[in-house]
């Protein structure tokens, strides 16, 4: 999956970013009661603040977010500006917002408010310096960063236009071809759109820090660890005890994976000391392995779980009807609004079948607007951000996706995922403004997911998208070895991300290093490596949407681990009995009953409370995917018998590796 999948989801994490920031100096009362010199009663209560806040934060959200969405969706100069003075008003606001907030520390005030208060200050994804010169400069340089990446495109000859792809078309040639050099040459073409943000993304970091300290924050990466209803040393720590239950899984598919690939590419599928190569895992940052199904795939007899193959095929006959009902010889340049009709509606069908698992949960339709509104494909008139996101532009019902879809997998489930951000906007529209949003970042993205993992092979033959599967071992390997090239594979690079953040935020990773430090992490955690030298010429961290665009990445490592806590309980409410990952809760009311009232929630209590309204439990907890793939990792560990599973440290990283992974011996060759 795109992973994921967000441009914060979308606008509307841009906002709270942003932490709700507003016109203060236009907020006047219509009563007689005494003003301040900027407007601002003096005898408002907390309780009064926040509602003010609430009202003049749902008028004013929707010219923000039109601001966002046309930068991303019409990238040039002029949009550009628009979302850059938009991000500047809004923080000049949040400043002062801020400084009004202090009035009431100490003061006695219902929970809510004081609730409310504690989320302006924390969910704000790029805190404001105090100075307006540098505010300006900080926003101006944010919008570049990402405008750099939606327009990102790699030339092989500057001299040929002809010969230039942007990202979409080289996440093809990972996805599809599986010749070595063509897909070196695609991986490398692509980090090189990162080399030109070096610089601005090192002055970015000076100026978020600067903002962070101004609100009482060691640096932007403590901000971002105190988001979570505990302290930032514990929050750390929890992700660490996360991982530690789901390592050794992790460690047991990249053993096979590496097997494979040396089988597929003898003498090239490791790199020294057992490390994977970067550009043959199928995918540009390595973060799912989905795509390498094709020979990963551990029984080909036993049962068809290709769905890329049969939504191509449902393009192919729609772009063929559209073809017949021409009638007639195709003018000149007429074929490209052929195919580009034909991809829509192969995109707006992949929507409704996503919709359609929610609404049989009881959940409502998708409103009209979003079918008139949202960007399912990619336009071909102008650059965009391809990278897929979920907005809710105007908390009353406006609600849209920004994706360019092609007919595969990875982008079927990553629509079921967007919906999920979509339906959670959806459920608590009732609650206060600055309540909307997830009961932590991680929840946000795991409401989607967990609609993924009820999508069984039965469900996707019950949906046409597979055959009948066999009742067999080998069927039962085969689709958890499908969900575990998504899933597992993805839980290190959801960690590696924000540790390399929370270094450059903190200057234990200082800037002649950062791409040193990003390989090492890559090593440690992920347990790969380019192989070709990657100097500090460039700047591969900003080839993710992510850096550029300042989305903080652990909630994604979170959401990973809430899925399955979600999807056991949902199971437990749907009544079913059998193993966990046999369940899919499609079509049951009672446990969509139960989910919508968790979405409904939205961010008015502390994650762990909603959590144990949901589970039972208010802890993160990685058993029920330690369980949901339990007959996996007991194959896996069959299947790696003979082998030396894990890998090493560059030598000149070994230090480093140390300090939390233990290094191991060299595979051997198989």
């Amino acid at each position: 999956m795109s992973h994921r999948r967000n441009l914060p989801f979308a606008a509307r994490t841009a906002f709270l970013a942003l932490a709700c920031a507003l016109t203060i100096a236009g907020c006047k009362d219509s009563s007689k009661t005494e003003q301040s010199a900027d407007n601002v009663p003096k005898d408002e209560t907390a309780d009064e603040f926040i509602e003010r806040v609430n009202r003049e934060y749902k008028e004013m959200y929707p010219e923000f977010t039109a601001s966002q969405w046309l930068s991303s969706t019409y990238i040039n100069d002029d949009t550009k500006l628009l979302a850059a003075k938009g991000n500047e008003r809004f923080l000049t606001q949040l400043n002062r917002w801020l400084e009004q907030a202090k009035r009431f520390e100490g003061q006695k005030m219902s929970p809510q408010t004081a609730r409310a208060i504690n989320l302006l200050k924390l969910n704000t994804a790029m805190p404001p310096p105090k100075d307006p010169a540098k505010l300006t400069e900080l926003t101006a340089i944010a919008t570049d960063l990402e405008g750099q990446y939606g327009a990102g495109t790699w030339c092989r000859d500057t001299n040929d236009p002809k010969s230039c792809r942007q990202l979409g078309d080289l996440e093809d040639v990972l996805r599809n071809n599986r010749d070595y050099n063509q897909q070196l040459e695609a991986w490398q073409g692509w980090h090189t759109i990162a080399k030109p943000m070096r610089g601005e993304y090192q002055r970015f970091v000076e100026l978020v820090n600067e903002g962070a300290h101004d609100m009482g924050y060691a640096d932007a990466g403590e901000m971002w660890r105190s988001g979570y209803d505990m302290s930032p040393t514990e929050f750390a720590a929890e992700t660490d005890r996360l991982w530690g239950q789901v390592k050794p899984l992790y460690e047991q598919l990249h053993c096979y994976a590496r097997t494979k690939l040396e089988t597929q590419y003898p003498g090239k599928g490791s790199v020294s000391g057992g490390l994977l190569p970067a550009h043959l895992m199928g995918n540009m940052w390595q973060q799912d392995w989905s795509n390498l199904w094709g020979f990963l795939e551990p029984y080909p007899d036993a049962g068809d779980l290709d769905i890329t193959a049969t939504l191509k095929k449902q393009y192919e006959a729609g772009l063929n009807d559209l073809l017949i009902k021409e009638n007639e010889t195709i003018p000149a340049g007429r074929e490209a609004d052929i195919v580009h009709q034909a991809e829509f509606a192969q995109a707006r069908r992949m929507n409704e079948r996503a919709q359609d698992f929610y609404v049989s949960l009881g959940m409502p339709k998708l409103p009209a607007s979003y079918w008139e509104k949202s960007q399912l494909i990619k336009p071909r008139d102008r650059d965009v951000v391809c990278h897929a996101s979920a907005w809710d532009m105007d908390m009353s019902g406006d609600v849209r996706i920004k994706m360019c879809i092609k007919a595969n997998e990875e982008d079927f489930t990553t629509i079921y995922h967007e919906l999920g951000h979509i339906y959670y906007d959806l459920a608590y529209n009732k609650q206060p403004p600055l309540f909307q949003n997830g009961a932590n970042d991680g929840f946000h993205e795991a409401i989607g997911d967990t609609i993924v993992l009820a999508m069984t092979p039965q469900y996707l033959h019950t949906i046409d998208l597979v055959g009948e599967q066999q009742q067999s071992q080998e069927a039962l390997i085969n689709s958890q070895m499908r969900m575990a090239l998504a899933k597992v594979s993805f839980l290190p690079f959801g960690l590696m991300i924000d540790r390399w953040r929370w270094g450059v935020f903190d200057g234990t990773i200082k800037p002649n290093e950062y791409n040193k430090a990003w390989w090492r992490l890559k090593a440690q955690y992920q347990g790969v490596a380019p192989v070709t030298p990657r100097g500090e010429e460039f700047f591969d961290a900003g080839a993710k949407y992510h850096v550029p665009g300042n989305t903080p990445y652990t909630r994604y490592f979170l959401s990973h681990i809430l899925q399955f806590q979600f999807y056991k309980a949902l199971c437990n409410a749907a009544g079913y009995n059998g193993p966990l990952y046999n369940c899919s809760f499609y079509g049951n009311k009672v446990a969509g009953q139960k989910f919508w009232a968790m979405l409904s929630k939205g961010a008015s209590q502390p994650w762990q409370a909603t959590m144990q309204e949901l589970t039972g439990s208010g802890k993160f907890d990685a058993a029920p995917m330690l369980e949901y793939f339990s007959p996996l990792q007991e194959w896996l560990k069959k299947e790696n018998e003979g082998q030396t599973c894990g890998w090493t440290m560059p030598a000149d990283n070994s230090q480093t590796a140390a300090k939390s992974d233990k290094a191991k011996p060299a595979p051997k060759k198989g």
